[in-house]
């Protein structure tokens, strides 16, 4: 049991805190808390699958009009003056760079659920690249940062995989 108030570990009995004073009513000490990292990782990684699935059906579909739509522009009436097959190649990459990230993406969150020791790291510089995919990028990888980045983290989520590996 602990101390509501500073943290302080207390006795099942005690009347006051040892560190602040603070008196105890019924209920009022707390049970030590789960670490960050140990209460986030597992949404952090459903929502890294969820971000990296939307990524891939933007790219998918990116692909797709690249290969159909831009590849046939003049059979639809555009001007001789587009570049269609520019267009198309600009398309086509981009796409594939797309899927490309989402199926890091998935590596990533995949990586979380099974509390692996490079998933951290590689969740971290995803969540870099993350942020300039407003808005559903640059939240997830906000609270990414929130969560992995700071220097406590480490070895919160070593404790993690140790607990992860022994199970």
């Amino acid at each position: 049991m602990f101390c509501d108030k500073c943290g302080a570990p207390a006795q099942a009995g005690q009347r006051f805190c040892s560190r602040c004073g603070k008196e105890f009513a019924a209920g009022a000490m707390a049970d030590p808390r789960r670490s960050r990292v140990a209460e986030h990782i597992r949404l952090l990684g459903i929502l890294w699958l969820a971000l990296s699935a939307l990524n891939a059906v933007g790219g998918g579909g990116l692909l797709i009009v690249a290969n159909t739509l831009l590849g046939r522009l003049h059979d639809f009436g555009a001007p001789s003056n587009v570049p269609s097959g520019l267009l198309r190649v600009l398309a086509g990459t981009l796409g594939i760079l797309i899927l490309a990230k989402s199926a890091v993406g998935f590596v990533a969150g995949w990586g979380l659920l099974q509390r692996l020791p490079w998933a951290r790291m590689l969740t971290i510089i995803l969540a870099f690249l993350a942020l300039f995919n407003i808005p559903f990028g640059t939240a997830l990888g906000i609270y990414s940062l929130w969560v992995l980045l700071p220097a406590g983290s480490d070895a919160e989520y070593e404790e993690q995989v140790r607990t992860a590996g022994a199970a």
